[in-house]
């Protein structure tokens, strides 16, 4: 009879062996799947724990050293569109090599980090992966090699995704994506439109993402021989509030600029209300480009002109990279491209007519 889920007593791993004709340590190789077991008595077993809606014991599972193996994924907010697409990754690379994957988002909170590392250290997580800029302070790099030495000590492996690596030596994998380079790319694409005065909407001025998108910017005027005019660098954060209220307060001030390269589609976003609320009409009165190509970047009006990145493939390949790393080997510093998007948000400058700024077309666009 199959054990109903009201009843007083749960199944226990001896009455599954009874059903299945089996012994309980043969049970425990089936679940635990560290030992070869045939496909018929697999079968068996099986069979009877979904009869007796058994359900194995975790405690007793760590003691044997047969639970499942897990991995961590640690990033300031979870809530952010790109944080998302690469924790789904993550997620995805883990379930199909059979590991569990917690998330932890710390609010930027050091300490905080610092305590689920350490937990995850204790539970002999298989990897630990830190994402997303942050300042490059030597406490930084002090305290992430402490990190890194921790858990290697406990046979884990820290992977920093889009954070500052760490000094040779660290026993660490670091994974990247080409973020000044998107930037460069993208901003030349704007400038061969013809625009000269193009604002850029950046991130913190110490976080090493926002440093990284902002030395594309000057670059990219650089390669030009153009000198951006320092007034048109606007600092937020990455968010849409940041982009909405820069918008209007450099509408406010009377800056002058003829397109708008924001550090993300969510600031992009905000700046785009900000610019509909003045009347004005994007790319005829202004220009607009984003960076990360979130899924909703296609659909604003203007669909937004924007950078790439591949954040599903950086999460997969920080779980396979982490997990297939073996110990003594070189440490993997691996780098992402990126490439621009080009969509309706932006056209040239409304003094430079169409047909001329077609002809300086950018070869990035």
């Amino acid at each position: 009879m199959t054990r109903k889920s009201g009843d007083a007593s749960r199944s226990t791993i001896r009455d599954v062996a009874a059903r299945a004709g089996v012994s309980a340590s043969t049970v425990s190789r089936v679940l635990g799947g560290v030992y070869p077991v045939s496909a018929a008595t697999r079968g068996r077993v099986m069979r009877a724990v979904r009869e007796l809606d058994y359900v194995a014991d975790a405690r007793a599972k760590a003691i044997a050293g047969v639970a499942t193996p897990t991995l961590a994924f640690v990033l300031e907010d979870i809530t952010g569109p790109s944080f998302a697409h690469m924790a789904h990754g993550v997620e995805r690379e883990a379930t199909r090599l059979g590991h569990l994957c917690l998330v932890c988002s710390t609010e930027g909170d050091v300490r905080h980090e610092l305590e689920f590392v350490e937990m995850m250290r204790a539970q002999r997580a298989a990897a630990v992966i830190l994402v997303g800029g942050t300042a490059d302070t030597p406490e930084y790099r002090e305290r992430t090699h402490r990190m890194a030495d921790s858990l290697a000590s406990a046979g884990s492996r820290l992977v920093l995704c889009g954070r500052p690596p760490l000094d040779p030596g660290a026993p660490v994998t670091v994974i990247e994506y080409d973020n000044e380079g998107g930037a460069y790319t993208l901003v030349a694409h704007v400038l061969a439109q013809g625009h000269r005065r193009v604002l850029f909407l950046g991130g913190r001025a110490d976080h090493t993402t926002a440093l990284g998108r902002e030395r594309g910017y000057l670059a990219a005027h650089r390669a030009r021989g153009l000198t951006p005019d320092p007034s048109l660098l606007l600092h937020g954060d990455f968010t849409r509030d940041a982009g909405h209220r820069l918008m209007q307060q450099a509408l406010k001030d009377g800056l002058d600029f003829t397109a708008v390269v924001a550090a993300t589609d969510m600031v992009a976003a905000g700046a785009l209300t900000a610019l509909h609320e003045a009347g004005l009409t994007v790319p005829g009165d202004v220009s607009l480009a984003g960076y990360d190509d979130i899924s909703f970047a296609r659909d604003l009006h203007p669909a937004l002109t924007t950078v790439h990145v591949p954040y599903e493939e950086l999460g997969r390949l920080a779980v396979r990279t982490a997990l297939e790393h073996t110990p003594g080997a070189p440490d993997e510093h691996l780098l992402l491209g990126t490439h621009v998007v080009v969509r309706d948000s932006v056209g040239p400058p409304p003094s430079v007519p169409a047909e001329r700024a077609g002809a300086a077309q950018s070869p990035y666009g």
